[in-house]
C-alpha cells in the first residue's frame, strides 16, 4: 500500500460498493487529465532542449554548438534547482538516490517538483522524467478531488493520487501494465487490499494511454520524440552455460558499480545540502564537463553523457559497431560520474540512466567469449535498473519489454539470474554501509 494509505474497511465490500464505483470513475478522469498534462509537460521539455542545443546558438551568431556550450546551459539549470530547492515547498521532489517514492505528494509542493524537474530535464543533468511525472500526477490527484469534495475519506484520496501516478508512470513507459508492475513492487502492495489501489489505478493508467494511442479517427498524441521503446537487437535462441555464467558475474559487476554512484551521489549531497545555491550550479558544470571531456577524448557525441538517455538507447545499440570497447567503458565510466553528481542535486528519476548505463555496460561486455549482443544488452539493463531501484520484479517486465525483439525466451531466463543476482549483491552491500542521507 502506498506509503500513508491505510483503508480499515472491508476490502471485498468495499469493491461491491456504489461508492467504489464512483471511485473507478473519478480515476479514469484523473488519468485522462495527468497523462496530457505529462504529454505537455515532456513535450516542453523536448521543445526547450532541441531550442537550447540546437538553436539558440545559431540565432546568437555561431555556425555551430560550441563544445563549451553545455557548461552555461547545464550551471543556468542548477541555479534553478537550487533556488526551488530553497524556496519553494517540497525541496523541488524526491532525492533520486533514495530510488523510487511512493509516498503522496501535496498539492503545494508540486509546482516546485514540476520546476525542478522541467530545469534538471530541459537542459542536460542525467536524470530521467519518471520521479517529477509520478510526484505531479499524484499530487493533482489530490487537488483535484479536494477541489471537488472536500470531505472525501482521506483513504479514498490517497487511492486517486495513486491513481494519477500510475496514469503518469504508464504514460512514459507506454504501458498501463509495466506501470502496473512498479508501483506495486515499490509500493509494496499485496492481499486483499491491493484492487484498492491497483483497479482505479489500472483505469488511470488504460484511459491515460488514449492521449497517446488514440480512438478511432483520432491517431492520439505524439510520444515519439521521448518515449522510451523497445530497441532493436540481433534474433537471440537458446542461452548457454557461458550466458548464465556471464549473466551471474555481471550481475556482481553491476551492483557494485551502482552501489559506488549512489554512494558517492549520497555523499555528495550530505556535504553539500547545506550551501545548495552554490553547490548546484558547481555540479552542474562537472556534468558539462564530463560531457566534454568525453567527446574530446572519444569522438562521439557529448548528448551520449547528457540527459537521461531514453532517446539515445536504441541510436548507441544501432551504431555498436561504431564504437570501440574502450569508448563504452569510457561511456559507462563518464556517465555513471556524471549520473551520480547530478542525483546528489538535481531532482528527476534514476530508472532511465540505469538502463542507458546497463546497455552501453552490456554492449562493451558483448565483446567477452561466450557473450553475444542481445543477451549482453538485457544483461547490463536488468542488473543496473535493479541495483539502482532495488525492484526485481519491475527489472525484469522493463528489461523484458525493451528487448523483446531479441526473442524473449532465450533472453529472459539470464535476465532473471542478472536481476536475482544484481539484487542480492546490492542489499548485502548496502546492509554494511548504508547510504548516508538516504532517509
Amino acid at each position: 500500500m502506498p506509503e500513508g494509505v491505510s483503508i480499515e474497511i472491508d476490502p471485498a465490500e468495499t469493491l461491491r460498493s456504489r461508492a467504489f464505483v464512483q471511485l473507478l470513475v473519478l480515476a479514469a478522469a484523473i488519468g485522462l487529465v495527468v497523462s496530457l498534462l505529462a504529454w505537455c509537460f515532456l513535450e516542453a521539455v523536448h521543445g526547450v532542449n532541441l531550442w537550447t542545443y540546437d538553436r539558440l546558438p545559431g540565432e546568437l551568431g555561431f555556425s555551430h554548438t560550441p563544445t563549451w556550450w553545455p557548461l552555461p546551459v547545464v550551471a543556468i539549470s542548477g541555479v534553478v534547482v537550487a533556488l526551488v530547492v530553497i524556496f519553494l515547498p517540497g525541496n523541488g521532489g524526491h532525492l533520486p538516490f533514495r530510488g523510487l517514492a511512493t509516498s503522496p505528494t501535496q498539492p503545494i509542493s508540486v509546482p516546485g517538483v514540476v520546476v525542478a524537474g522541467f530545469a534538471t530535464l530541459a537542459f542536460g543533468a542525467v536524470l530521467g522524467p519518471e520521479m517529477p511525472l509520478l510526484a505531479a500526477g499524484g499530487g493533482l490527484a489530490i487537488f483535484a478531488v479536494r477541489r471537488l469534495r472536500a470531505d472525501t475519506p482521506d483513504p479514498a484520496v490517497a487511492v486517486l493520487a495513486a491513481a494519477g501516478s500510475f496514469a503518469a508512470l504508464s504514460f512514459i513507459f507506454g504501458s498501463p501494465v509495466i506501470a502496473a508492475v512498479i508501483i506495486i513492487e515499490a509500493a509494496g502492495l499485496g492481499g486483499k487490499r491491493a484492487p484498492l489501489v491497483l483497479l482505479p489505478g489500472l483505469v488511470a493508467a488504460g484511459m491515460g494511454s488514449l492521449i497517446y494511442v488514440g480512438m478511432k479517427s483520432w491517431s492520439g498524441l505524439s510520444t515519439s520524440a521521448y518515449a522510451i521503446e523497445p530497441v532493436s537487437l540481433p534474433s537471440f535462441g537458446s542461452p548457454g552455460a557461458s550466458d548464465f555464467a556471464w549473466a551471474s558475474v555481471l550481475g556482481v559487476v553491476a551492483a557494485v558499480l551502482c552501489f559506488v554512484i549512489v554512494h558517492v551521489a549520497s555523499a555528495i549531497y550530505v556535504r553539500t545540502r547545506d550551501h545548495v545555491l552554490v553547490a548546484t550550479p558547481v555540479i552542474g558544470l562537472g556534468v558539462a564537463a564530463l560531457a566534454i571531456l568525453f567527446y574530446e577524448w572519444t569522438g562521439h557525441a557529448a548528448n551520449n553523457v547528457l540527459f537521461s538517455g531514453e532517446a539515445s538507447l536504441d541510436p548507441l545499440i544501432a551504431s555498436a559497431a561504431a564504437w570501440s570497447v574502450g569508448a563504452l567503458l569510457l561511456l559507462v565510466i563518464v556517465k555513471g560520474a556524471a549520473w551520480s553528481i547530478s542525483m546528489a542535486a538535481f531532482r528527476g528519476g534514476p530508472a532511465f540512466p540505469a538502463l542507458f548505463l546497463g546497455a552501453a555496460f552490456g554492449l562493451a561486455a558483448s565483446h567477452l567469449p561466450g557473450l553475444s549482443l542481445t543477451p549482453a544488452v538485457a544483461i547490463g539493463m536488468a542488473a543496473m535498473f535493479v541495483s539502482v531501484l532495488r525492484l526485481p520484479l519491475s527489472a525484469i517486465v522493463v528489461t523484458a519489454m525493451l528487448t523483446a525483439s531479441g526473442g524473449i525466451a532465450g533472453v529472459t531466463p539470464l535476465v532473471i539470474v542478472a536481476t536475482v543476482t544484481a539484487f542480492l549483491v546490492t542489499n548485502l552491500l548496502i546492509s554494511y554501509v548504508p547510504i548516508e542521507g538516504g532517509g
